[in-house]
């Protein structure tokens, strides 16, 4: 009788860990090589849970076939995610590790302290240059009380899935905001391949005491939601098994693979 309740017990434990793990998740990750020949994996990091989040840190494995052939890691580019906001990581990859067909991708977190989300990005326009960049132009405000210090917008950019396929983050010009206050700022995207596929581009702009919403300025934003599928540990070899608890297979991707 006491087997059965443990058994019982365990695989209520089974099923409930994976329910609490994938309220932080990573989702809409993409892999490519860059201009310049750098490997890139790129990503969101979704904050479901009510705690603001820091440290965020992403580790991912390639492999060819079942041989792991490199290992890296790399942070989220915002500081702080709060309940309910992303943030998006470019793990960058500049040594030639040969032949690899697939990765997994894992993260870790720290609880921290909210911020007050009072930066506001009050305008943006996406525009393509003659040699196939893109720039994003826009101002931002500081709703707080105090002077906001270190303002640096971060931009996402998406494909017609909902992928991330490129990041870009730069600083206010200047990178103070004092109280009610309003910058100007630009971010750039050079690597043309991967500006020819963008679609849709998201906003979020912090500094060292605030934080802000992010902004969907092309209006699309029923797309991201439409993709919206989670994993805590993600392969990208849907052959492949895995015995870990903390690994959520991803429903778009079996999909996308049933057609």
């Amino acid at each position: 009788m006491i087997l059965k309740i443990l058994s019982v017990l365990l695989i209520l434990l089974v099923f409930a860990i994976p329910d609490v793990w994938a309220q932080i998740y990573i989702d809409n990750d993409h892999q490519y090589i860059g201009n310049d020949g750098v490997m890139h994996i790129v990503g969101e990091i979704i904050n479901d849970s009510d705690k603001p989040l820091n440290q965020v840190t992403i580790f991912t494995t390639l492999y060819s076939g079942s041989d792991t052939v490199h290992q890296a890691s790399g942070e989220t580019l915002t500081n702080v995610i709060m309940p309910g906001m992303r943030g998006v990581f470019d793990i960058m990859i500049f040594e030639n590790i040969g032949q690899t067909d697939h990765y997994a991708l894992d993260l870790d977190y720290k609880v921290t302290q909210p911020k007050s989300q009072v930066i506001e990005i009050t305008s943006s326009e996406l525009t393509r240059g003659p040699l196939d960049n893109i720039t994003i132009r826009g101002t931002v405000m500081n709703n707080g009380d105090a002077t906001a210090n270190m303002v640096k917008v971060t931009a996402t950019l998406y494909d017609r899935h909902g992928n991330v396929i490129a990041v870009s983050q730069d600083r206010t010009e200047p990178d103070y905001l004092r109280a009610s206050g309003e910058s100007f700022f630009i971010v750039t995207i050079q690597d043309k391949l991967q500006a020819n596929k963008v679609v849709d581009y998201s906003l979020i702009a912090e500094s060292e005491e605030y934080t802000a919403v992010p902004e969907f300025p092309l209006g699309s934003g029923a797309l991201l939601i439409a993709s919206l599928s989670a994993y805590i540990v993600i392969t990208k070899n849907p052959s492949m098994t895995t015995s870990s608890f903390t690994r959520i297979l991803n429903p778009k991707r079996i999909m996308a693979h049933l057609r």
